[in-house]
């Protein structure tokens, strides 16, 4: 393949997701009124729905907006050959092809966190603040964007060090052990996140001592779970929405509540969340999940290894000399249906994942008590309760509302007590 035909190959696949995108997002506004649907009458109240839609409808704009001012930016840097300018100064500045690539790659995320940085900001204190859901101070969304750069550059240039270093010394199968030293950092980064990522933004502590611990100490012991491992985080001074979730391995694994969830939920919701987020650890879906990041991780590493070396992928973004970094960055686009796939068939497995956690909460809790923290969830953060299902199908991570509730409802009748 020439670099000519990788050209218009690269600008179609980013026009063709670019299109789909809004062909998604046109479909989900369809099953946007701000008449009440009957289906969720009992969830929302009139004034809260017609708030929802218009919350949902501002984001979409917006969202629009940005996504098509980062594609313009994309395709005008891919016409007029920047990369290749890049590529130019990079190779100017030092002969060291690791320092070359690490230079490339930092000034290309430095821009594209810059070129959105107004977006984020307008984001959180226009739209979310005007819904009532932000609670960032301006100093905390700058110490948090400087925390991000640093760990960014740090676990970033790490790896990009790391595959590049393989590259050079190891030949074409250098993808096995650059995948070996990527699903290492993987598991580790996994096991210690809410141990050593999160403290840095966040504080945990664990659930405090009253009659919500001892429900939930009640519950964990007859499913034989450590109560040792539910931490409350901070999140409030972030954001007014709630939420909760799994992490870790082995003896690090943790269940983190929202410290407004442990507020404004009561005592059986909140241990039926718990029996939710216990039921993903009795699945093994985060070590499911990691197995599978695994092998699309080795997948990708291998697909480069096939094509890396040759010349046209360098050159299609108008380098005179091919150079590592700019075979990196092509095949990145190049490989981008790959990934689309692979992130619907990601997403499909989770929502599977979250109807066992949800089954799993109501078979072992009163699954009215979830039905109702899932309602509360959805209204507190004024989520769009009827997406159209082509939307769901290619973005949602978990199930919408409504299709959860009913799920619920068809568990046996006969369930345990609330605690």
């Amino acid at each position: 393949m020439t670099a000519q035909t990788i050209f218009f190959v690269l600008i179609a696949f980013l026009t063709l997701e670019f299109v789909m995108e809004r062909v998604l997002d046109y479909l989900n506004t369809k099953n946007w009124s701000d008449e009440m649907p009957d289906e969720v009458k009992g969830i929302y109240d009139e004034k809260k729905y017609r708030k929802s839609q218009q919350y949902n409808r501002e984001r979409h704009r917006f969202a629009s907006l940005v996504s098509f001012v980062f594609f313009i930016v994309l395709i005008f840097m891919l016409v007029f050959q920047v990369f290749a300018v890049l590529d130019g100064i990079v190779i100017s500045i030092t002969p060291e092809p690791i320092l070359q690539t690490l230079l490339f790659f930092a000034v290309l995320g430095i821009a594209n966190d810059l070129l959105g940085l107004p977006f984020v900001a307008y984001s959180t204190f226009r739209i979310e603040e005007k819904y009532g859901f932000n609670r960032t101070s301006v100093r905390t969304f700058f110490l948090d964007k400087l925390k991000s750069w640093i760990l960014s550059g740090l676990f970033g240039g790490l790896i990009l060090t790391l595959i590049t270093y393989l590259y050079i010394e190891t030949g074409p199968y250098f993808w096995i052990l650059a995948w070996s030293a990527i699903t290492l950092f993987s598991i580790f980064i996994t096991m210690f996140y809410s141990t050593l990522i999160v403290p840095i933004f966040n504080k945990l502590t664990p659930l405090a001592e009253g009659e919500v611990r001892d429900a939930i100490e009640s519950f964990a012991r007859k499913l034989g779970f450590r109560i040792a491992d539910i931490y409350v985080i901070d999140g409030s001074k972030r954001t007014a929405k709630a939420n909760a979730y799994f992490s870790g391995l082995g003896p690090k694994k943790r269940i983190v509540l929202y410290d407004n969830l442990v507020n404004e939920y009561s005592r059986d919701e909140l241990v039926a969340i718990l029996a939710h987020e216990i039921g993903h650890l009795k699945k093994r879906h985060v070590l499911k999940s990691l197995l599978i990041s695994m092998a699309e991780t080795g997948l990708l590493l291998f697909l480069f290894s096939v094509i890396a070396e040759a010349p046209a992928l360098s050159l299609a973004l108008g380098a005179e000399t091919p150079s590592f970094h700019l075979a990196l960055l092509a095949f990145g686009i190049l490989y981008s249906p790959v990934s689309t796939l692979l992130g619907i068939l990601m997403n499909t497995y989770s929502r599977k994942n979250e109807y066992e956690a949800d089954r799993f909460a109501g078979e072992h809790f009163d699954p009215r008590h979830l039905m109702s923290a899932l309602k509360k969830l959805s209204v507190n953060h004024l989520s769009n309760l009827k997406p159209h299902q082509a939307y769901v199908f290619v973005h949602y991570s978990h199930p919408p509302l409504l299709e959860r509730l009913d799920a619920l409802k068809k568990l046996p009748e006969n369930q345990p007590e609330s605690a």
